[in-house]
C-alpha cells in the first residue's frame, strides 16, 4: 500500500465515526487509508473498505480478521488499534498513526540500506514477529510496503490477509494470497502457513532493503511464483555479513529456516558488529598439535602406540611388556652396576623382598657382617683357650 500523503478527493468522506479525516495516506486492494484525528487531537490511520467490496462477504471476513489480529497482538511492533466498526455500511477501523515512510519508499527515495541498517531493521522486525506469532497470528504478506520506518523503530502494518497459524493460503482454487516475490513456497503450493512463512517473507524483504530488488527478480506473477518454488534466490549485492543468514531464511523447507527469536538475536549481533566496523569473528581452525605441544602423557601414549605397531603377536607388545622392558632400559643407562630395587611384596624370582638398605650377592645370599664375624672369632678363640686350659689343669691333677 502506498503511504504517500495526498489531499482528500471529492468522493472521500470527511468524517468517519468520531474521527475527522484530513489526508489520504494511501490505497490498497481492500480499501483506502486516511489520516484522521479525534476530538482530543490524537492522530490515527483510518482504513475504510471500498464501496464495491462492502457487500462481498469474503472481503468483510478478511477485514474482520485484520481487526481481530490487531486486537490480539501486544507490543510495539504494530500500530495500536484505537477503534473499529465492522457493522457499518463501509466497515472501518482506526489505528495509531505511525509517522515515517515505508521501507519500499525509503529505498526508492534514499537508496539502499547499509549492512548495519538492514540488520537493525531486521532485528526489530524479527522481535516484532515474535509477538505476532505468540498471538497465534501469521501475517502472510510481509513486504517492504507493509513496513513503516518510524522514529521509534519499524512497524508492521496491513494484516488484511493475516490468518491463524496452520490455516491454508488459498482463497480460491489455484489462487495464492500475497505478493509475488515475497511469498513463501508453501503459500504458493497452498499448504498450511506457519511462523516460518513470515520468516521467508522477512528474508526476502531484507534482501530488498540491501539490494533494491526482490531476490527472485522481476516478471509476471506466474514467473515469480515459479521461481519462488523451484529456483534459488539471487543474493548478489547482499553484504557478506548478511548473505548466509538471509539464505537460511529463504530455504524452501520451512523446517530449515531459523526461528524469529534466533533471527532476532543473530541480526542484533550483526548490527552491532557492522556499526563498529568489526570483522566477523570466526571460530579458530582446529589443527593437530605437534609432539612438543602435546601433554607429556599423550606423548608417552603416542610413543607407545608407535613402538607397538607392526610387532608380531606374542612379541611382548603392550603395557606389561613396556613395564618388563623398563628395568633393562634403566640398567643400560646406569651401566648395569646395580639392579633396581623392588617396591612390591615379591620380586621376579618369587623370593621375599629384602628390606630397604640391604644388599645381595650375585648368588642371592647376603654378604657377611664384619662386626658379627669379629664377634664370632672372639668367641671361638675364648672357647678354644678355655678348653685348652681345662685340659692342662686336668693333666696336672692326674700327675
Amino acid at each position: 500500500m502506498n503511504m504517500a500523503m495526498m489531499r482528500l478527493r471529492r468522493e472521500d468522506p470527511r468524517v468517519v465515526g468520531s474521527f475527522r479525516l484530513h489526508r489520504r495516506l494511501g490505497a490498497g486492494g481492500m480499501g483506502v487509508v486516511y489520516l484522521g484525528s479525534d476530538r482530543r487531537g490524537q492522530r490515527v490511520a483510518l482504513k475504510v473498505i471500498r464501496p464495491d467490496l462492502a457487500e462481498d462477504q469474503e472481503f468483510r471476513s478478511r477485514f474482520a480478521r485484520e481487526v481481530s489480529a490487531a486486537r490480539r497482538i501486544r507490543g510495539g511492533c504494530t500500530a495500536r488499534l484505537v477503534a473499529a466498526d465492522l457493522e457499518a455500511d463501509r466497515p472501518w477501523f482506526a489505528t495509531q498513526y505511525v509517522p515515517g515512510p515505508s521501507l519500499h519508499d525509503k529505498v526508492a527515495g534514499d537508496g539502499l540500506l547499509s549492512a548495519a541498517e538492514t540488520a537493525a531493521v531486521g532485528a526489530a522486525l524479527s522481535e516484532g514477529l515474535v509477538a505476532v506469532h505468540e498471538a497465534g497470528v501469521v501475517h502472510r504478506d510481509l513486504k517492504p510496503s507493509n513496513i513503516l520506518l518510524s522514529p521509534k523503530g519499524p512497524r508492521i502494518i496491513d494484516f488484511g490477509i493475516a490468518w491463524a497459524t496452520g490455516a491454508s493460503t488459498l482463497t480460491h482454487v489455484g489462487t495464492a494470497v500475497g505478493s509475488p516475490g515475497f511469498l513463501a513456497p508453501e503459500q504458493v503450493r497452498g499448504a498450511a502457513v506457519t511462523p516460518a512463512t513470515d520468516v521467508f517473507s522477512l528474508g526476502a524483504t531484507l534482501a530488498y532493503a540491501a539490494t533494491g530488488d526482490s531476490p527472485f527478480g522481476h516478471g509476471s506473477s506466474e514467473v515469480m511464483l515459479y521461481r519462488v518454488v523451484h529456483e534459488e534466490p539471487q543474493l548478489h549485492g547482499v553484504p557478506d555479513a548478511l548473505a548466509p543468514l538471509l539464505r537460511a531464511c529463504l530455504a524452501k523447507d520451512p523446517d530449515e529456516r531459523p526461528s524469529t527469536l534466533q533471527l532476532s538475536m543473530r541480526l542484533k549481533e550483526i548490527a552491532a558488529r557492522e556499526a563498529q566496523g568489526l570483522p566477523e569473528m570466526r571460530p579458530p581452525v582446529q589443527r593437530e598439535r605437534t609432539e612438543e605441544e602435546l601433554p607429556s602423557g599423550r606423548r608417552t601414549a603416542r610413543y607407545t602406540e608407535r613402538t607397538t605397531q607392526g610387532r608380531p603377536p606374542g612379541s611382548g607388545a603392550g603395557p606389561s611388556a613396556s613395564r618388563d622392558r623398563m628395568p633393562r632400559q634403566q640398567a643400560a643407562r646406569t651401566g648395569g652396576s646395580r639392579p633396581p630395587r623392588s617396591r612390591g611384596g615379591s620380586n621376579t624370582g618369587g623370593r621375599p623382598a629384602s628390606r630397604p638398605g640391604t644388599r645381595t650377592t650375585s648368588t642371592g645370599r647376603r654378604p657377611a657382617n664384619p662386626r658379627l664375624l669379629r664377634q664370632r672369632i672372639f668367641v671361638f678363640v675364648v672357647v678354644t683357650l678355655v678348653v685348652a686350659l681345662g685340659i692342662t689343669v686336668a693333666q696336672g691333677l692326674r700327675s
